[in-house]
């Protein structure tokens, strides 16, 4: 994974410049190391490439430059994704990548795993929601109103679902100076 990104880190560059909310497409092809035993890509897999989706989009935006020149860099606070369909070994994919919008503490993003269906158009194979939060390299975190000057307020302003704002409060655990005993119940 880690030459996957390279790699895309230096397609992106080059790639067709994109507004910070719009739709980035990244494209992708099933390689036989994504494969799990059952000869379809792996579910960790899925999340692996997210990533790399992300940062071709944050790249093609512009958005990580503006994360460089202010030491910023963001973090996954929570995932979860549904299946579909599986990818299969050489199959080339789209992975598309939105911002959805904020809450007071974190940005959330879709991110679908489409193929061209019987019909030409895209068919879903899968999709993806992150919360994401950012942080400051020299410590500490950058508040969702900072982001919102520094990248400017989305065009729907920043609406969430009400079902994914509630999502992420749910699955939210303690900050990380607080107590999170492990405790089965």
């Amino acid at each position: 994974m880690f030459f996957r990104t390279l790699l895309r880190f230096l397609l992106a560059r080059f790639g067709p410049r994109l507004g910070h909310y719009d739709v980035a497409r990244s494209n992708f092809i099933t390689l036989p190391t994504d494969q799990d035993i059952l000869r379809h890509m792996n579910n960790g897999v899925y999340f692996s490439i997210m990533d790399v989706a992300r940062f071709d989009m944050l790249v093609r935006t512009g958005i990580w430059q503006i994360f460089k020149e202010r030491d910023w860099y963001p973090v996954v606070a929570s995932e979860t994704m549904t299946f579909r369909k599986s990818l299969t070994m050489w199959q080339r994919f789209t992975i598309e990548s939105r911002i959805i919008g904020f809450d007071e503490k974190a940005v959330y993003m879709e991110q679908r795993f489409v193929r061209p269906g019987a019909d030409g158009r895209p068919e879903l194979y899968a999709v993806g929601h992150i919360r994401a939060r950012f942080l400051r390299r020299s410590g500490g975190t950058v508040g969702v109103a900072e982001l919102i000057e520094a990248v400017g307020v989305p065009p729907e302003a920043g609406e969430i679902p009400e079902w994914m704002q509630r999502w992420g409060s749910d699955v939210a655990l303690p900050p990380t100076r607080a107590e999170a005993p492990s405790i089965w119940d």
